[in-house]
């Protein structure tokens, strides 16, 4: 990014400060490098500190208050304090580890609607400080996720959107205070019985936990519930596991409305499982960018009542259109303006 002056605490003529990022993609567990560059006001100051925040747009729950905001989960200092002439230039290099929890904001290349991740310079002059750069990451899967959401392709799940909830999986451990939902829409064959499913990677350097959660619809004889699913497994096993069959497994048992198999232990309030793997790439990455496209074009469905909701857009798409719809020019114009949107929406907030 450009130098940015640092009006907020600082006043006219204060510092400028500027973040460079050796690589603007990362993985969970990856460590972003590149340096901060200081550029001295109209006059000499004293820099405390240059700190850098890693911050993210969550959803919150607290009793009848819920919204979103932006979420700082990562903050550290790069240096101590220095002095800064007029008009000098400083530069620090930095190496910054990510958690291996990080929520995931690209896949196959594509943003996923709804998230935003970034990185925060912080300086502090004279006990005040100043939020001066905001600079997006753009976070890849790990190979052990990419196979289970290969997996997701190949058995035809559509991507709707993806969110950061805060809050803790029950039985799961957690680094961090929230985890993401990747949520999809469920293969066509299981229409009127499973509406949606949603996705959940929590990772440490040495395993994955999947969870899935199954939007599961009632009929004459019971009423719909959501159907919560858990596996852990070494990053080394999810690469070689045959994901496809389990995860076709576990849905057939969800819509018959038998308890899946597996192994079970507790889920996000819900009954546990453990049988779900992963397998080989299939048209999942059609449906992200799908899902980008109609997701801006929907993005006023709530004021205007009769337009088609997602999943009616969605029943509408055929293999054909969506291939399309991943193809043109529509798409890169929705997909440059969701994600500026979303960036700008998130420095607004913090």
């Amino acid at each position: 990014m450009v130098f940015k002056q640092l009006l907020g605490a600082f006043g006219v003529g204060g510092p400028s400060v500027e973040t460079v990022l050796a690589a603007s993609h990362a993985r969970p567990g990856d460590h972003l490098t590149g340096e901060v560059r200081v550029r001295g006001g109209d006059r000499d100051v004293h820099v405390h500190q240059v700190a850098l925040s890693l911050v993210t747009r969550a959803e919150y729950e607290h009793g009848d208050d819920e919204g979103a905001g932006s979420r700082e989960f990562y903050r550290g200092a790069i240096t101590g304090g220095f002095s800064l002439g007029a008009g000098q230039f400083h530069t620090i290099p930095f190496q910054m580890p990510l958690p291996w929890e990080l929520p995931l904001t690209e896949v196959y290349g594509q943003h996923l609607h709804g998230m935003a991740m970034g990185v925060r310079t912080e300086l502090e002059v004279a006990g005040a400080v100043d939020a001066g750069d905001l600079d997006p990451v753009s976070v890849s899967p790990l190979p052990s996720q990419q196979r289970v959401l290969d997996a997701f392709g190949t058995l035809g799940f559509m991507f709707k959107s993806a969110d950061v909830e805060e809050g803790y999986i029950a039985g799961v451990h957690q680094e961090l205070p929230f985890y993401q939902e990747i949520e999809f829409f469920a293969p066509p064959q299981y229409d009127g019985r499973i509406s949606e499913v949603e996705l959940t990677f929590v990772s440490d350097p040495h395993g994955l936990v999947v969870v899935l959660e199954a939007d599961r619809r009632g009929n004459v004889f019971s009423e719909g519930d959501d159907v919560f699913g858990r596996f852990h497994v070494s990053h080394e096993q999810a690469l070689h596991m045959a994901w496809e069959h389990e995860v076709e497994g576990w849905l057939r048992a969800v819509a018959g409305h038998h308890e899946p198999h597996g192994h079970h232990s507790g889920g996000r309030g819900g009954p546990g499982w453990g049988g779900v793997a992963a397998g080989a790439a299939g048209g999942l990455a059609a449906g992200f960018a799908a899902g980008a496209v109609v997701g801006e074009m929907l993005d006023d469905d709530e004021e205007k009542e009769d337009e088609p909701s997602v999943g009616d857009a969605f029943s509408d798409v055929s293999g054909q259109a969506v291939q399309d719809a991943y193809q043109a020019a529509a798409y890169e114009q929705a997909y440059e303006d969701a994600y500026d949107d979303a960036m700008e929406t998130f420095e607004d907030e913090g």
